[in-house]
């Protein structure tokens, strides 16, 4: 089945279904072109949260359809491919996380929502990397906290914020992918670059950005600089959305360590989603993204607290 046709088929089905389609920023772009909402973690869980459609497709991992489906219990949730997981999340089984909160009471758990329903459950409130410095300023500054699973954004919020956190050691695979070295000698080779980058990046990579935050907010930056030249260090999915958002600016992706085939950082759980899973899995209604009762109703309480707070 060629693309338009299958894009005409998903579109029917749709509006047969009263279907909603959120995509991520990472997905591939015949997802974007098609997607009713595109956005970073906090755009999506807002959507979520306010959608009245029966069904939600989430072309992203499952971290995220779950986070959809705790705000919407009594929604179907598909996911196109129930393999499309997330190195982050996997970095923090439940199982450990629930050992580590118990040997530290008393601390307030801020979790990234990166992670499972299980996690969620055990956590006092979600952030994503947009809001994740106004959260922890939220918290009183004699209260200890424990941020997990990344380690990198829990250290970058420790040097904004100057509040001391125990940290869970996390972190994601493309965001730790970035080569110092190449993308030192790709500034050499355009000096007049600005090197933007997310959170979740390592340390050293973050000290040579000129603007470090979420993927809506770097989004919005190079839109208050339309004709600026970029280096992007995030998965490359974003220049996308972010091209089409700013036609004048010039972008070129952070380059990986590995010799891949764009020679920048792809997360290959995000790009499993394809047109043909995102039309198999509206038709048949499968596979269905489904979290138990009890993990829903501990889930739901860090996730409102900070949707709340991100009003």
């Amino acid at each position: 089945m060629g693309r338009m046709n299958l894009k005409k088929k998903i579109e029917a089905l749709k509006k047969d279904k009263n279907a909603v389609i959120l995509a991520h920023y990472y997905q591939i772009p015949e997802i974007q072109e098609i997607a009713d909402y595109v956005g970073d973690s906090l755009g999506l869980s807002q959507r979520a949260a306010e959608t009245d459609a029966d069904i939600i497709v989430f072309a992203g991992v499952h971290f995220m359809a779950e986070t959809a489906k705790i705000l919407n219990p009594s929604k179907k949730v598909l996911l196109p491919d129930l393999d499309a997981g997330c190195s982050l999340a996997e970095s923090c089984p439940p199982d450990a996380f629930e050992a580590f909160v118990k040997s530290h009471p008393n601390h307030t758990v801020v979790t990234y929502v990166n992670c499972s329903a299980k996690v969620k459950a055990l956590t006092d409130i979600v952030c994503t990397s947009s809001n994740a410095l106004k959260i922890v300023e939220s918290i009183p500054e004699d209260q200890p906290i424990i941020f997990a699973p990344d380690r990198n954004l829990g250290k970058y919020i420790m040097q904004k914020t100057g509040r001391d956190m125990l940290l869970w050691d996390g972190s994601c695979l493309v965001h730790e992918a970035f080569s110092m070295e190449k993308l030192l000698a790709l500034h050499r080779e355009y000096p007049d670059c600005k090197i933007i980058a997310h959170p979740e990046s390592e340390e050293h990579i973050l000290k040579t950005a000129t603007y470090i935050g979420s993927t809506a907010g770097m989004i919005e930056y190079v839109k208050s600089h339309p004709k600026g030249k970029f280096i992007v260090a995030t998965e490359a999915g974003i220049l996308h959305k972010m091209q089409e958002e700013v036609p004048t600016a010039e972008l070129i992706p952070a380059p990986a360590k590995e010799d891949n085939t764009c020679a920048c950082s792809e997360c290959a759980f995000m790009k499993m989603n394809t047109l043909q899973k995102l039309y198999d899995c509206l038709l048949n209604e499968s596979p269905q993204i489904d979290v138990t009762k009890d993990i829903q109703e501990k889930a739901l309480v860090p996730i409102e607290r900070m949707l709340e707070l991100s009003k």
